[in-house]
C-alpha cells in the first residue's frame, strides 16, 4: 500500500466479504460470530480509510457501491493469495489432505508484515526499523505466527535469520495479496478522479533507450499525476521482484524458454543487433569485415546468461573460429560508450540504443549482416496479474509506440 493508506485489518476485510455475501450485517454477524455493532464498526473503519461508500442500503439488503464492488474484487483476489498459500504450507508440512478453513481467519495483518519485513531484511532488528515498531513487537508477531501454523518460519543461521520455504512461499502470497489491495485503492481513487497511483516497471537496456521514455512522455499527457518509477537491474533481480508483486512488469528482451511458468510474456518488436564501433575504427576501412576480423579485437559485452551475450558466442562458434578472450562484460551504456569511443574494442548492441550517438557520428555500424539475430523485445509480467484501468492505458500506449520500431 502507501504510505498514507495502512494495509487494512485482515478481519475487516473478511467482514467486508461477509457481509457482501449475506447481504445483511445481521446475517453477517450469524455467519462469522462477530456482534453487529462489531461488524458495522469494521465497514465504517474501511471507509473511512479508502475514502469511499462500499455499500448502498436498500430495504432487502445491503448491496455493493461500484467502489464496493472494485474493492471486493480485489480483496478476493488477495484472500485467494493467503488461502492457496497457507493450504500448501500445512500440506506440505503436515501431509494433510484437508486443512482447516479457519486458520486464515486467525492470522492477522500485523503477523504478515511482521513476516515479510523478517524475510526480507533476514534480521528482526532490522526488519524492526523497517517497520517503525519495537523489535520485541516484530519477534513475537512472527513467533506467533509459527505457533498458529505449527510449523518453523526461520532459522538461525550464521548470517544471521534465515527464512524457510514456508515462510518466503507465505512472504510472496503476502506481497501479492497487499499488491492486490494496492490495485483496489487506486482503482476507487481512479474512480474519484483523484488517481495518484504509482506504475512500477523494471527496465532492461534496450526499452530505456527506445520505447519507454516515449511512452512515459505521451502517457504522462493524459495521466499527468500518475506517477511511472523505472527499476534498473540484471534480469534475475526484476524478474524475483516481478514474482513478488514489487513491480507491475519487466520491459526489455524476452526470455526462451519462459523464465518461470507464473509469468507470461508478449513480443512488442523484434529488432536486429549490430556491430558497433567508433568513427574512425580501422574496421570500416576494410570492404568486408569477416568473423576472423572480429575476433583480432577486444569487446565490450553483456554478462553470461543474456540474450546478446549468447548471440555473441554464436556469432564464433558458428564461425568454427576461436572466440575473442579479451572481453569486458557490461550492460551499461554509458560505460560501453566511453570504452568504445577511447579505444579499438567493439560491441553487440541494437542499433536503436545508440541512435543518438550514430546521428551525431561517434558510433557506427559496421557492415556486417546479423539479420538472423533478431530477438524479441517486449513484456513480461506475472501470469494471474490483473491490471488497472491506468496501468492498461499504460500498456496500450506501450504497444502503439513499439510499432513504430517494427
Amino acid at each position: 500500500m502507501s504510505a498514507s493508506m495502512p494495509i487494512p485489518n485482515l478481519r475487516h476485510l473478511r467482514v467486508f466479504l461477509s457481509v457482501i455475501e449475506q447481504k445483511s450485517i445481521t446475517k453477517a454477524s450469524d455467519s462469522i460470530f462477530l456482534s453487529q455493532p462489531a461488524i458495522t464498526q469494521a465497514i465504517a473503519k474501511l471507509e473511512k480509510q479508502l475514502g469511499a461508500n462500499l455499500f448502498e442500503r436498500h430495504s432487502d439488503g445491503m448491496y455493493p457501491t461500484k467502489s464496493g464492488s472494485i474493492w471486493q474484487n480485489r480483496v478476493t483476489r488477495a484472500i485467494e493469495h493467503l488461502q492457496l498459500a497457507t493450504q500448501h504450507i500445512l500440506q506440505e508440512a503436515q501431509g494433510r489432505d484437508a486443512v482447516h478453513k479457519n486458520i486464515l481467519a486467525q492470522i492477522s495483518t500485523t503477523q504478515l508484515k511482521a513476516l515479510v519485513a523478517v524475510c526480507e531484511a533476514q534480521n528482526f532488528s532490522i526488519a524492526s526499523r523497517n517497520l517503525g515498531i519495537s523489535q520485541s513487537s516484530v519477534h513475537r508477531a512472527a513467533r506467533d505466527l509459527e505457533r498458529l501454523l505449527d510449523i518453523t518460519l526461520f532459522e538461525k543461521n550464521s548470517l544471521g535469520i534465515g527464512a524457510t520455504a514456508a515462510a518466503k512461499e507465505l512472504s510472496k502470497a503476502t506481497k501479492l495479496a497487499f499488491n492486490e489491495l494496492k490495485q483496489g485503492v487506486s482503482e476507487i481513487h481512479a474512480l474519484q478522479y483523484r488517481d495518484v497511483s504509482t506504475i512500477d516497471i523494471g527496465s532492461m537496456p534496450l526499452a530505456r533507450t527506445t520505447i519507454l521514455p516515449k511512452s512515459i512522455l505521451r502517457f504522462n499527457e493524459t495521466h499527468n499525476d500518475v506517477n511511472v518509477r523505472v527499476i534498473e537491474g540484471p534480469y534475475q533481480d526484476l524478474l524475483h521482484h516481478l514474482r513478488q508483486g514489487d513491480i507491475d512488469m519487466i520491459l526489455g528482451a524476452l526470455r526462451d524458454p519462459l523464465p518461470a511458468d507464473d509469468v507470461i510474456q508478449e513480443a512488442l518488436w523484434h529488432p536486429p543487433l549490430s556491430i558497433v564501433a567508433r568513427h574512425g575504427h580501422p574496421l570500416f576501412e576494410k570492404g568486408e569485415v569477416s568473423a576472423i576480423d572480429l575476433a583480432d579485437y577486444a569487446w565490450v559485452v553483456p554478462g553470461e546468461g543474456t540474450p546478446t551475450r549468447q548471440a555473441f558466442e554464436n556469432l564464433f562458434s558458428e564461425a568454427d573460429i576461436e572466440r575473442p578472450k579479451r572481453i569486458i562484460e557490461s550492460s551499461s551504456q554509458i560505460l560501453i560508450r566511453e570504452l568504445l569511443l577511447e579505444s579499438d574494442r567493439l560491441t553487440l548492441i541494437s542499433a536503436a540504443q545508440i541512435e543518438r550517438e550514430i546521428n551525431i557520428n561517434l558510433l557506427r555500424v559496421l557492415p556486417f549482416e546479423l539479420e538472423h539475430t533478431r530477438r524479441p523485445i517486449g513484456l513480461c509480467v506475472r501470469k494471474n496479474w490483473l491490471p488497472t484501468t491506468t496501468q492498461s492505458h499504460f500498456l496500450s500506449m506501450l504497444r502503439e509506440v513499439a510499432e513504430v520500431f517494427r
